[in-house]
């Protein structure tokens, strides 16, 4: 079974989610479906077929966040020196090309965020990155071409301290 890196913080955020479906969000909207059945005729009552669309759409996150949380592989990137790039560096990159910086952080796929940087360490550019050093080149294949760059720096930040996007109970839901 191929393993999913993710760092203590976002196994936590997956069990919570996974616990708050299981033990809020069903049974609420299994009560709804009830409640909704026992006004009569099924075929025409739209808060009992919006109930069972729910319940479908929980059973399919319940599923898939099992399958996450039995797969996960829960890493400390800081304890990691970060001397060559691993789970949880953040590492600077030059476009050699265009001259241009960017900062990348690698971590796992449910952490990622990639409009903040924040990459899934099964991402190409992670995979290019993954064991290389400061001043290493490397080229990567991209949808836009090929592409080379440079490294310039490699430290460790808390992945959840660069996170914009943490969910919650709210988003836990389905409207």
């Amino acid at each position: 079974m191929l393993k999913e890196p993710m760092t203590m913080e976002g196994y936590d955020l997956l069990v919570e989610e996974f616990k708050f479906l299981l033990e809020v969000e069903k049974p609420k909207t299994a009560e709804e479906k009830l409640v909704a059945a026992a006004q009569g005729d099924r075929s025409e009552n739209a808060d009992y077929h919006a109930a069972k669309e729910k319940l479908r759409f929980i059973d399919k996150r319940l599923f898939y966040l099992n399958s996450m949380i039995e797969k996960s592989q829960i890493i400390d990137p800081s304890s990691y020196s970060h001397d060559k790039v691993s789970f949880g560096s953040t590492v600077t990159i030059l476009n050699i090309e265009s001259g241009e910086e960017e900062r990348y952080t690698l971590c796992g796929v449910l952490e990622s965020e990639p409009e903040n940087g924040l990459i899934s360490i099964h991402s190409p550019i992670a995979k290019a990155l993954i064991g290389k050093e400061i001043d290493d080149d490397f080229k990567i294949n991209l949808p836009k071409g090929k592409k080379e760059y440079e490294i310039l720096e490699i430290e460790y930040k808390n992945i959840f301290s660069l996170k914009k996007n943490i969910r919650t109970k709210t988003d836990f839901t389905f409207h």
